[in-house]
C-alpha cells in the first residue's frame, strides 16, 4: 500500500514541481489549494487542471477569504502589485497564509492518516517572505508533532519542502526532468481570468529568468503589450 501525502497546491511552477515530485517518491497524493479571495483567481483553475493531469488521487479548494483582511497586493484591490523589484518584504506577502495553508493540510493528512505534507516554499528565490524561510518548516513541523493526536500516538508528521534550496532554474530543470507541462500552470501576481501573465511583476520575473537561465523554452501565455 502505498503512503498518502497530502500536497499543497497553487497552481503555479512550484507546487506543480513537488507534485511531480512526491508522485515520484511514490506517494498518493492528495491535493489542496486555497480560495482566499486572491487577485490572480485564475491560478486555482490551473490547480484544478494539474492535480487531475497529474494522477491526484484527490483535489480539494478551502475556501477562506483572507480580503477581509486585506494588507497584501494579492488581498486587497486598493494595493497595486509592484511591476519592479523591491526591497524588503514584498508588499505581494500575505499574512499567515502559508501557516493557514500548512494547519489545513493538517487537518486533512490527520483524517487521511498521512504523515506526510509537501509545500513548494522556497528560500531563494523568495528571501523576502519570512514563510518560506527553513526556520519556520522547521517550527512548523515541531509544532504539527506537538498538536496532532497521530503524533502523540507516535504517528509523526514530516514537513516536506524539496524546493526550499533551489534556484528556479533548478525546480524547472527538475520538473521538466519529471514530465511537468509548465503550460498548464499559472504563477502570475496578477494574470487575467484566462491564465496569461502580466510578465512584469516579482513572480513573472523570476519564473522567465528561471526558464532563461535553464535554457528551456518558457512556456508561459503573456498578455500581448
Amino acid at each position: 500500500m502505498k503512503k498518502r501525502a497530502v500536497v499543497l497546491l497553487s497552481g503555479g511552477l512550484d507546487s506543480a514541481t513537488v507534485l511531480a515530485y512526491a508522485r515520484h517518491l511514490g506517494f498518493e497524493c492528495y491535493c489542496l489549494s486555497l480560495d482566499y479571495h486572491q487577485r490572480h483567481i485564475a491560478e486555482l483553475h490551473a490547480a484544478k487542471n494539474v492535480a487531475n493531469v497529474m494522477g491526484a488521487i484527490a483535489h480539494k479548494t478551502a475556501q477562506l477569504d483572507l480580503s477581509l483582511f486585506g494588507g497584501s497586493a494579492l488581498t486587497d484591490d486598493a494595493i497595486a502589485v509592484p511591476e519592479s523589484e523591491t526591497a524588503g518584504i514584498p508588499i505581494t506577502y500575505v499574512p499567515a497564509r502559508n501557516t493557514i495553508m500548512l494547519s489545513l493540510a493538517l487537518a486533512w493528512a490527520e483524517v487521511l492518516e498521512s504523515q506526510d505534507i509537501f509545500i513548494g516554499v522556497n528560500a531563494l528565490d523568495y528571501s523576502g517572505y519570512p514563510d518560506c524561510r527553513g526556520e519556520y518548516v522547521k517550527a512548523f513541523q515541531a509544532m504539527a508533532n506537538l498538536a496532532t493526536k497521530s503524533a502523540v500516538e507516535g504517528k509523526t508528521i514530516t514537513i516536506h519542502a524539496p524546493l526550499i534550496e533551489m534556484t528556479k532554474a533548478q525546480i524547472v530543470q527538475l520538473g521538466t526532468q519529471l514530465g511537468v507541462n509548465y503550460a498548464m500552470t499559472v504563477s502570475c501576481y496578477q494574470a487575467d481570468a484566462h491564465g496569461e501573465a502580466c510578465g512584469l511583476c516579482d513572480s513573472c520575473r523570476l519564473r522567465r529568468e528561471g526558464f532563461k537561465s535553464a535554457g528551456l523554452t518558457d512556456p508561459t501565455r503573456y498578455k500581448a503589450s
